[in-house]
């Protein structure tokens, strides 16, 4: 019989900031107005303004649509009476895998393989 003295947690993989994550992250819609667009038809836009100091980062950047780019402008969502639909948040890479491949819900047999939410499964 063998026993683990000594657990070593490994750190979930950090995703890499691209267009393609930021639209996998906001599931191609429109952050402001809610409504689904091909991804052509997107921009990305800084919560914050990087006039004001806002970062490029996971937590300050949205996918939005050129209307709701355009009438928010290089003020805060608040100055511009706008609501975010989901707040930006760092994403998990497990999210962005399955909705890369164009599934729902991870199947059951991968689940003793891949790390949820920063921890293994099985």
């Amino acid at each position: 019989m063998i026993r683990l003295n000594h657990f070593i947690q490994r750190r979930a993989p950090l995703v890499k900031f691209t267009r393609q994550t930021l639209y996998a992250r906001d599931k191609g819609k429109c952050q402001y107005c809610g409504n689904p667009f091909e991804p052509k038809d997107l921009t990305y836009d800084h919560v914050i303004p990087r006039s004001k100091g806002g970062q490029t980062e996971w937590t300050n950047v949205v996918i939005c649509c050129a209307a709701c780019n355009l009438r928010k402008g290089g003020r805060t969502p608040e100055e511009a009476g706008m609501f975010l639909v989901r707040k930006p948040k760092v994403p998990t890479w497990i999210p962005l895998l399955t909705m890369h491949l164009g599934i729902e819900k991870t199947p059951a047999p991968w689940r003793n393989y891949l790390y949820l939410n920063g921890e293994l499964t099985s």
